[in-house]
């Protein structure tokens, strides 16, 4: 960049930090449950087409999408931020100020990363710069839990073969995820007859065979392989009548993850394997119900993957001060390395308490992370 393009972007985001948290002020405190990111992506579109963003729109998977230009057709970058949150539309979202504090749930993840994008696509399209490749801005849909990264994965769909390159603003800006965790999700439900707790003791008890089940389910040997790393978990469990019924059903939401595509499909065997034996042995009806599926794997172009981190860690630590580290996460850039495109995930905030409702970023953190972002981003533009 240009020291007169430099100078120029330095005044703008000087000038952009109050707008930038009206903005954030108003996105945080519109609900968006991942599938449910209707009004929120509604907001953003008349947002965009309020600052003279021409062509966007929003599909079936509630992505709000602004190809930018498609003069090459093909090798295109796309940059993402989330619009959905992990808190259900009861969640009251109360949006405060405590000192150097903002705080709100899902204003870290990932309401400030998306704002910071925005504010930098304003800079791009009021000054009508120039991209040097075809370029897509997506604000997209269902990256939490059981979203299932639909969004992402509608993009990849829309756009297969063409995408070369994908950023995912997601986190802290003192990391940045390079390598993808994927995860396989599972509701298991169990059905007895049941029947009254002392006129029928000693039918079966769909509760107490669920708990032999989850048992059976941790002694699983978890894949040892250098460098990675795989886990399990039960993170959910449900079901019965009263205190004296014997439980006809019961339920649970199980998980195992890696970072290692292999690690997890051999998971998968020994989960299935598991669930087999138990079958033979139980009289409970067993059901089991996928109901998510994270895939994992690396991008292709492996000099590509490295350039890309490497840029995004010097912008990083340049322009905070802080040490950039790599890690391994379970984020939309799953789905472009899972078909081997290259793709990183970094931060554009700096707080804490992600997923619960006292949820924070520092207030002076915006003002950084729309640097990191715009100098990540107008890479790709004629400055």
């Amino acid at each position: 960049m240009k020291k007169e393009s430099e100078k120029e972007l330095d005044e703008y985001i000087a000038s952009s930090v109050k707008d930038a948290e009206e903005l954030l002020e108003k996105l945080c405190t519109i609900p968006a449950p991942s599938g449910y990111e209707d009004e929120r992506a509604a907001f953003i579109k008349n947002w965009l087409d309020d600052i003279g963003a021409e062509g966007v729109y929003i599909d079936e998977a509630k992505n709000v999408v602004f190809p930018v230009a498609f003069e090459n057709g093909n090798g295109l970058v796309c940059f993402e931020a989330h619009t959905d949150t992990v808190f259900p539309a009861p969640t009251p979202l109360n949006y405060v100020r405590d000192g150097d504090k903002l705080l709100c749930p899902g204003i870290g993840d990932d309401t400030a990363n998306l704002v910071n994008m925005l504010m930098t696509l304003r800079f791009i399209v009021t000054r009508k710069i120039k991209p040097r490749r075809g370029v897509i801005f997506v604000a997209n849909s269902c990256e939490e839990g059981l979203g299932n990264l639909k969004g992402t994965k509608r993009i990849f769909s829309d756009y297969a073969g063409r995408i070369e390159r994908f950023f995912s603003f997601d986190g802290d800006y003192n990391r940045i995820y390079t390598e993808c965790v994927g995860s396989h999700r599972y509701r298991i439900e169990l059905k007895t007859e049941g029947g009254h707790s002392w006129g029928h003791f000693g039918n079966t008890n769909a509760i107490t065979e669920l708990s032999k089940l989850i048992v059976k389910l941790s002694q699983i040997p978890l894949p040892v392989k250098d460098g990675k790393k795989t886990t399990f978990n039960v993170g959910v469990i449900g079901g019965g009548t009263s205190v004296n019924t014997i439980a006809q059903n019961a339920f649970a939401l199980y998980e195992y993850r890696s970072d290692d595509a292999d690690s997890l499909h051999l998971m998968k065997e020994r989960f299935y394997e598991t669930l087999l034996a138990f079958k033979n042995e139980t009289k409970a009806e067993v059901s089991v119900e996928l109901v998510g599926d994270r895939p994992c794997g690396e991008a292709k172009d492996k000099l590509l993957q490295e350039e890309m981190i490497n840029r995004a860690v010097k912008i990083c630590e340049e322009t905070s001060g802080l040490e950039c580290k790599r890690i391994s996460g379970s984020t939309d850039c799953n789905v472009p390395l899972s078909l081997g495109v290259a793709a990183i995930c970094p931060g554009l905030i700096l707080g804490g308490g992600a997923h619960t409702r006292e949820e924070w970023i520092y207030s002076d953190s915006i003002k950084v992370g729309m640097k990191i972002g715009a100098k990540i981003i107008l890479d790709y533009f004629e400055l």
